[in-house]
């Protein structure tokens, strides 16, 4: 008999919004089951995300709840229907899970924002930066590892570049634009790219240049993907063991509040545009 696969990040979310609706309510998990008429390991589970829900049950636990957000119900309801198996399924048991949730959350995001200070934010990568950073890291990665790394970060860029793309937003700061990755000609490379994809209409590009002031206190990196609401958006943050998936409604306010005021000393998109033209030359 096979291992049951662990939940993932976007199964996780499901379970958890799940304990939090039940947590408002004042109600217990033995409560909770009483009310559906099953036990209180059932609800457990489900609350873990080791066990799904259907649809129907979801409901009535809303309903027991006296949840009224009719747009969180359908959007979790929808949730617990989903069973997409991306194209991201091919890596499983290849590359960590991580990888893997990322690209879940990127499929079922309604819009995506990033903040990066020091790298290229991944959707705006091109094959050779991403290999000269993969290669840089330690331990040094098998060739055959590297080379999965990179085809999914190239496969990731479907979200802005299918024929209906996510709305995103990027904000770079111009280390990240300057510091040389995989040679001259692949940062020249990399910039035009960045050039090329800012003139959609639905990328916009952004650049916090060295000389701003006061900004030493919002130095975050950030890939904040939005949700069918904004209770489900989600963080996702670099940390010393991977990813960290961040979705508590007073740290997403937070971070909500650092992307703004990064924004709004950023530099605007054709503004942003001319300084990227300026370095490409410089290279």
């Amino acid at each position: 008999m096979g291992t049951k696969r662990e939940p993932t990040a976007r199964q996780m979310r499901l379970a958890v919004e799940l304990r939090r609706l039940r947590e408002a309510a004042g109600l217990s998990a033995r409560e909770s089951a009483a009310l559906l008429g099953v036990n209180s390991v059932q609800i457990s589970q489900i609350e873990s995300g080791v066990s799904g829900v259907s649809e129907q049950r979801l409901r009535r636990l809303a309903a027991h709840y006296a949840c009224t957000d009719e747009s969180l119900i359908n959007a979790l309801a929808s949730m617990a229907a989903d069973r997409t198996r991306g194209w991201w399924e091919e890596y499983r048991g290849l590359l960590p899970t991580s990888f893997l949730d990322l690209s879940e959350l990127e499929h079922h995001a309604t819009h995506r924002w990033d903040v990066d200070f020091l790298h290229i934010p991944g959707l705006l990568q091109i094959e050779d930066y991403s290999r000269a950073l993969f290669s840089r890291r330690v331990p040094e990665l098998p060739e055959s590892e590297l080379e999965l790394r990179v085809l999914h970060r190239m496969q990731r860029r479907l979200v802005i570049e299918e024929a209906q793309p996510i709305p995103y937003e990027a904000l770079v700061h111009e280390a990240a634009l300057r510091i040389n990755v995989g040679g001259r000609a692949t940062s020249r490379a990399q910039l035009a790219r960045i050039l090329e994809l800012s003139e959609a209409d639905h990328v916009t590009v952004r650049v916090i240049p060295f000389a701003l002031d006061d900004f030493a206190d919002i130095t975050a990196d950030m890939v904040y993907a939005g949700g069918v609401v904004p209770r489900l958006d989600t963080v996702v943050r670099d940390g010393p063991h991977g990813a960290l998936f961040i979705d508590s409604e007073a740290q997403l306010a937070v971070f909500r509040t650092l992307f703004r005021r990064v924004e709004a000393v950023s530099l605007e998109p054709e503004r942003s545009r001319d300084f990227i033209h300026r370095l490409a030359k410089e290279l």
